[in-house]
């Protein structure tokens, strides 16, 4: 006889190996065949699911499972489009999905297929074995996350609203994953994350034939800024979320640990304690001050013309509740007066985190890892949170991942070689399902 297998959901592994096969490298994103494959899976369980597009091939699906009516729906949501791997040497081919050693390797498998699947496997167990649910529950598959989700999240929210109508809180990227910092492990749950204020920097000069040279023009003043940005930080900011964050880490530990940590919050001692630190320094020195990567530029596009104007792309990250005003304010101080300096997009978020559902996603994780140490999350990057905060939804960074001590997941996600222990993925699914059930 043919050995028995567990339903799909109960293997996210096997669900994550699926969604990788599918290359939805955003861009072009081309995930279609990705949220049908999704939709299937639902429809098989008994669960209507709805294609919603802005353009035919870029789907985003949602569906519902109905609760008892006694808690406020809750959103789980994930984007199935990924990052590019071009120019990534891998070890195995990154859309294969490959099970080897315990791990699933393929470009999703952190970011965030890996999430996907997870959430997925909780939403059909839910179904499949009738769980008691306080409250509806959605599921939300979407597209375009990686490109600015104006295909997708941005969307859904400023098109069909409707669909999310009652919703408070939502489980989405990023957190729950482990990480050690002085021995102890940690479960970072993000409750807020950085806003984006992109930004350019004009320089103007003498131009010329490229065989006589001029000193202190356009190409110099640019040489200037880039020098000034490399080796100096905008001013320390600390943000309600960041200070929750610094304060659950600081009380887990004893004594002068405790102290000097807690000094994170202290504008004056800051940048010296996270030196202490070391590399987990730089995890909360990104937090506490507005950032800037200079990543554009734009010059003479022949070889032998100097240049008269030359423009430096910023990718400026402000703390959560930050205004542009104040980024370019700070920056004009740093750089000088003279430079032209503008606001290429900025997206605004909120200034600080709703709380309401973070022990009960906290007694969860202690649940299923004891020695584990929930804390706040500040997210240095963007997510579609950040859309669906203008619906008023908190999501709640909850993709939760019990990883081997010596597993980077800050320089696994994105990169070549990306994956995932497959018994992380159990472990993750068994969270988000425990807290579906005990969401209130």
């Amino acid at each position: 006889m043919p050995e028995r297998r567990e339903p799909l959901y109960q293997r996210p592994a096997e669900l994550l190996q699926n969604l990788i096969r599918f290359d939805t490298t955003n861009p072009p994103g081309n995930e279609g065949e990705c949220i049908r494959y999704i939709s299937g899976l639902l429809e098989e369980a008994g669960i209507e699911t709805s294609l919603i597009a802005r353009t035919p091939e870029r789907p985003n699906l949602v569906a519902r499972l109905k609760g008892n009516g006694n808690s406020p729906p809750l959103l789980l949501y994930g984007h199935v489009d990924v990052v590019t791997t071009a120019g990534q040497n891998w070890q195995y081919p990154p859309f294969e999905g490959r099970l080897v050693d315990g791990y699933v390797w393929g470009r999703g498998a952190l970011d965030m297929k890996g999430g996907v699947a997870m959430l997925l496997a909780a939403f059909l167990k839910a179904k499949v074995e009738g769980a008691h649910l306080p409250g509806d529950v959605i599921f939300a598959a979407v597209v375009d996350e990686e490109v600015g989700g104006e295909f997708g999240a941005k969307f859904l929210v400023k098109e069909h609203p409707g669909l999310f109508e009652g919703v408070h809180y939502a489980f989405g990227e990023f957190g729950g994953f482990n990480m050690r910092i002085r021995g102890k492990r940690f479960y970072p749950i993000m409750i807020a994350e950085k806003q984006i204020c992109a930004m350019k920097v004009t320089f103007r000069g003498q131009g010329g034939h490229g065989s006589m040279p001029v000193q202190g023009q356009a190409m110099a003043k640019l040489a200037r800024t880039l020098e000034i940005l490399d080796r100096r930080r905008l001013p320390v900011h600390i943000t309600p979320a960041v200070k929750m964050m610094t304060e659950s880490v600081s009380a887990a530990f004893p004594g002068i640990t405790s102290l000097v940590l807690r000094q994170i919050t202290n504008p004056a001692l800051a940048d010296p304690v996270l030196k202490l630190l070391g590399q987990r320094g730089q995890l909360f020195s990104r937090l506490i001050r507005n950032t800037v990567s200079p990543t554009m530029l734009q010059a003479s596009d022949k070889i032998n013309v100097i240049p008269c104007e030359v423009s430096l792309g910023l990718d400026g990250r402000q703390v959560p509740g930050g205004k542009p005003e104040q980024m370019v304010a700070e920056l004009r101080a740093l750089l000088g007066e003279g430079i032209d300096l503008e606001v290429v997009a900025a997206e605004p978020g909120p200034t600080e985190p709703d709380m309401g559902l973070f022990e009960l996603l906290s007694s969860v994780l202690r649940e299923l890892d004891p020695q584990g140490i929930p804390i706040p999350y500040v997210l240095p990057a963007v997510t579609d949170a950040r859309f669906f905060s203008k619906l008023g939804i908190q999501t709640y960074g909850f993709l939760p991942l019990r990883l081997p001590e010596d597993f980077n997941f800050d320089r696994t996600v994105h990169a070549e070689n990306e994956r995932v222990p497959a018994a992380a993925l159990d472990f993750g699914t068994a969270a988000i399902y425990r807290a579906m059930q005990q969401f209130h």
